[in-house]
């Protein structure tokens, strides 16, 4: 299975005055820290190697998380230092960590999703990259994929447009060979790399059907905490694996 790349660096200016002191990450849902939610549910998928890419209060998360191993993975941590990169700019900082091809996961996401047949769809269509999408039609958010057959035509968060019924599920297979073409340092959204390449016919399609889960907003925590909630069998997984 490839490596993750978990995307947890952000402010998490939505969630405040909870996270004036900790990150996004360690924001307790349904009894545990987000991040160790994700790490066991990564274990069970067949995940063994993940990557944290971090900034604000970084520190935090690698005093909880330590080295995985208490939840059946390996972690490993990139952070962004002085300034924060953008989610572009993190997992190019993190390239050396993570081979030619990885996962991407949002640090605020819970996702109902098979990752072993992204991967298998990811190496098939011989793209660059593969998003995961679901038919939404702006109900959990706004949507912003134009998809057909099998191909993302157009992923556009920043200008979305009415006829675009499809969301950005939230997890991603993607080349590093993409990524090499910025600088170390630079600040770059991963939104922006995604448009490119989907306008350009690089960006392949993976379509879910279950609704995605995130912990981002307060509505979207209290859903996230209801629907974990009910997760017994990770719930009564131990930490130490």
């Amino acid at each position: 299975m490839l490596p993750v790349a978990i995307l947890a660096g952000g402010l998490s200016t939505r969630l405040r005055p909870i996270t004036e002191t900790i990150p996004k990450a360690l924001v307790e849902v349904a009894g545990r820290p987000f991040v160790t939610w994700q790490l066991r549910y990564l274990q069970t998928q067949g995940v063994s190697r993940v990557v944290l890419c971090v900034g604000y209060r970084g520190e935090q998360i690698t005093a909880v998380v330590g080295d995985g191993s208490r939840y059946g993975v390996g972690v490993e941590y990139v952070f962004d230092g002085p300034r924060l990169l953008g989610t572009g700019g993190a997992l190019r900082r993190a390239l050396p960590m993570l081979g030619h091809a990885f996962f991407v996961l949002y640090g605020d996401s819970f996702l109902p999703v098979n990752f072993s047949e992204v991967e298998k769809a990811f190496f098939s269509t011989g793209k660059p990259a593969v998003m995961t999408v679901l038919r939404n039609q702006n109900l959990w958010d706004k949507s912003n994929v134009c998809f057909e057959d099998g191909a993302v035509v157009e992923y556009n968060k920043r200008a979305p447009r009415p006829e675009m019924a499809h969301i950005d599920y939230g997890l991603s297979v993607i080349s590093a060979e993409v990524l090499m073409r910025y600088s170390d340092g630079e600040v770059f959204d991963l939104a922006d790399v995604y448009h490119q390449l989907s306008v350009a016919g690089d960006l392949a399609g993976f379509e879910v059907r279950e609704r995605f889960y995130e912990m981002g907003s307060p509505d979207g925590l209290a859903q996230t905490e209801t629907y974990l909630q009910t997760r017994s069998e990770l719930w009564n997984t131990p930490d130490s694996i």
